[in-house]
């Protein structure tokens, strides 16, 4: 089998379909979950905390260098402790958000799923036929039993 029709095979089984769904619509969901973060939850977040920036926060661990015209010739070595704080932050967040939509989600899915399911038609009535054919069967039986 040729590389081209085993990569078709390869392409077409469903489960690669799928993925492939699940990561187009995960990065619109990544896109709607950025949004409510950053213009819903961090907005009214930033009054709160007086607009504290924790990226700011840096430990020096070697100062840089300069040399005499002041221009630096060696960065400085920081360790960014702020960063991850708000890294962290950040994921709290989301997860809280994605938490949020999830449950909201579910809670519809549970209300579709509680609403009573309509009952089945009731059977067809017989035709003629069925029923002339139901009395001869039973005439039949009965001068069987007779003998």
């Amino acid at each position: 089998m040729g590389f081209v029709q085993e990569f078709k095979e390869f392409a077409i089984k469903g489960n690669v379909i799928d993925l492939a769904v699940g990561v187009i619509i995960g990065g619109a969901f990544g896109k709607i979950t950025n949004s409510l973060v950053s213009d819903v939850i961090m907005p009214p977040l930033g009054l709160l905390t007086g607009g504290v920036n924790f990226t700011d926060i840096k430990f020096t661990l070697k100062p840089a260098v300069e040399d005499a015209a002041g221009k630096v010739t060696s960065a400085a070595v920081t360790l960014n402790i702020g960063t991850f704080i708000q890294t962290v932050f950040d994921f709290t967040l989301m997860a809280i958000a994605v938490f949020i939509m999830v449950k909201m989600i579910n809670k519809l899915k549970k209300a579709d799923a509680d609403k009573a399911p309509a009952a089945p038609p009731p059977p067809p009535e017989p035709t003629k036929e069925e029923v002339l054919l139901g009395e001869i069967r039973d005439a039949l039986k009965e001068s069987l039993k007779r003998g």
